[in-house]
């Protein structure tokens, strides 16, 4: 058996900790430079917004078959509606920037020991909200789209013309909302890691959470159809796990490494 090594005796709170005039300055810092990076690939995606309009219209066509357009009713419509396309694409792109400086501003009230954790977390974060908005637009929206045509043809005698607007409102706002529940897994971890909830505590308040999961999809899905519901609940549901299996298994670890020492 080795011998077990000194631990580093932690700093004293008022060397670890910030004021909330501190915490309020490091917010403004850390907004004013999320918004520079956010505006950067704003103009980036504009430049490019062509090709992102392609993209974000495939779900569309696969649904409606290789003729379908969408179509704009308004004079203003159509360069709104790009706008927003931007803005999206940008937060997108901007994402890594976006969690790096959100991550900072939290590791900025953390204990030193507590901050490497933040730290490692930010590129998974990232990662984690370019594959959940990808996820939506590549598999979960074409799916969606289908169901509401066939709904419309088949039980309304309805048939499906969306317009340029809606269609992007659609798309954009369950882009963001998979990307954001795509977190989840790294908010466990991370809350783990810093004290602030224990494993047992995750299990315990588990199917409360399944429920607040489901009360919120419900409402932040357009019409809540069954599909998507479906989609974002089980996805969810299942990072949830995965962020107790991750926390479990650096538990496990930390404990191994105890008994070897």
């Amino acid at each position: 058996m080795g011998i077990k090594k000194d631990k580093k005796k932690a700093r004293p709170p008022h060397e670890t900790t910030m004021s909330l005039g501190d915490h309020l300055e490091e917010l403004r810092g850390r907004l004013i430079s999320a918004i520079i990076g956010l505006v950067i690939a704003l103009v980036i995606c504009l430049c490019f917004g062509k090709y992102i309009v392609a993209f974000i219209e495939k779900p569309y066509i696969d649904a409606m078959g290789e003729d379908a357009k969408l179509q704009s009713i308004a004079p203003a419509e159509g360069i709104i509606s790009y706008m927003k396309i931007g803005l999206i694409a940008g937060v997108i792109l901007a994402s890594p920037w976006i969690f790096y400086q959100l991550w900072q501003f939290v590791a900025a009230g953390l204990y030193p020991h507590e901050k490497k954790y933040v730290y490692k977390s930010i590129p998974f974060s990232a990662g984690l909200f370019i594959t959940g908005a990808l996820f939506f637009i590549l598999v979960i929206a074409p799916q969606t789209l289908k169901f509401f045509v066939l709904f419309n043809e088949r039980f309304l005698g309805v048939k499906s013309n969306f317009t340029f607007a809606n269609y992007i409102s659609f798309i954009g706002m369950l882009t963001l909302i998979f990307g954001l529940a795509f977190q989840t897994p790294i908010a466990i971890f991370v809350l783990y890691k810093t004290g602030l909830v224990s494993i047992t505590d995750f299990r315990k308040f588990r199917k409360y959470v399944i429920f607040g999961i489901i009360v919120v999809a419900s409402a932040v899905i357009p019409g809540s159809d069954p599909f998507s519901l479906f989609a974002l609940v089980v996805p969810m549901v299942l990072l949830y796990e995965l962020g107790i299996m991750l926390s479990w298994l650096s538990e496990r670890k930390n404990q191994s490494r105890d008994t070897t020492d």
